[in-house]
């Protein structure tokens, strides 16, 4: 249930708040939690760089906290959008500014802060690196002002933001796009956003998100397994036909494709069996078999690319 107004106990704009817990108020509406997305996101591209030399860690460093500067200015405007809807929604009306915790006024304050210093981080690098960011961010500006309540439309505007993510490590890279590896990122994506949407469906009924009205749970479930499908197909393709694996790469395709496929089953079995994936990052990264199987993957692939390598030298 939602708690009533009468129990909650927090700062109104007429009560003073110590700087600490301003702070803490900002960080919760920052959503650390979600950042991991970007770490991961815009490394893969690591998996398609023929060389790794040092100035690929600033590079990167520069990508994933660009993107979450980014990112974080899209949760603020979200949340302000949003802010009313919220305020009555089971599990989000704790969020700072649905709670009152966070003013608009200083919310607004400080996603103009972010915008200011994510354009003075774009003045250190070439332009060419930011244009993906810049479009994400008008993108989410379309989707908070509106264009999230179209159903179907809401998912793959999602996606397109971890596509986003996935170009700007290219870019940043200056390596060429693997279009089977953007494919299966994209897919990816859009089975983690329609589980998002089963599992809203599932515990509100679709009250308090206007796109649901276009959703059903057995549609939810069909498109899961379509994603699931694409997902794996292109990863398949990806290992086979652009992975800069050389020889070993019918091996590889023989080793990973299947941790991949366990990763998607065990995703779909936490969705429709246990109820799970509301939070799909919070899912991901708290079942232990997702993580470990992750961790075998990426063993592995790292295994193939440094034998690669050192065939070549």
């Amino acid at each position: 249930m939602v708690a009533s107004t009468s129990t909650l106990t927090v700062p109104t704009l007429r009560t003073p708040v110590r700087p600490l817990r301003r702070a803490k108020y900002l960080l919760h509406l920052s959503r650390p939690g979600q950042w991991p997305k970007n770490l991961l996101v815009v490394s893969v591209p690591l998996l398609d760089l023929r060389v790794w030399a040092p100035d690929v860690v600033w590079k990167l460093a520069w990508g994933i906290a660009t993107f979450t500067i980014a990112a974080v200015i899209v949760y603020v405007l979200n949340d302000l959008a949003d802010r009313e809807r919220d305020a009555g929604h089971p599990k989000k009306w704790h969020r700072p500014i649905a709670s009152g915790r966070v003013s608009p006024r200083a919310a607004t304050v400080f996603a103009v802060t972010l915008l200011a210093v994510l354009l003075g981080a774009f003045s250190l690098q070439p332009w060419s690196w930011s244009w993906p960011i810049v479009v994400y961010l008008l993108l989410n500006v379309g989707y908070s002002a509106g264009l999230k309540h179209t159903p179907l439309l809401d998912v793959f505007m999602v996606a397109a933001g971890f596509g986003l993510r996935l170009l700007e490590g290219y870019l940043v890279l200056d390596t060429p796009i693997s279009g089977w590896l953007f494919t299966t990122v994209f897919t990816a994506c859009l089975l983690l956003a329609v589980g998002k949407r089963r599992q809203e469906l599932v515990s509100t009924g679709g009250a308090y998100r206007p796109a649901l009205r276009g959703y059903s749970v057995p549609l939810t479930e069909q498109l899961m397994m379509l994603s699931g499908v694409l997902a794996a197909v292109s990863y398949l393709l990806y290992l086979r036909s652009e992975a800069p694996l050389g020889a070993l790469a019918p091996a590889a395709a023989a080793i990973l494709a299947p941790l991949m496929l366990f990763t998607l089953f065990r995703y779909l079995q936490l969705v429709m069996v246990r109820g799970k994936g509301e939070n799909p990052v919070r899912t991901l990264l708290r079942d232990r078999a997702i993580v470990v199987n992750a961790l075998v993957w990426a063993a592995l692939s790292t295994c193939f690319l440094v034998v690669t390598r050192m065939s070549y030298l």
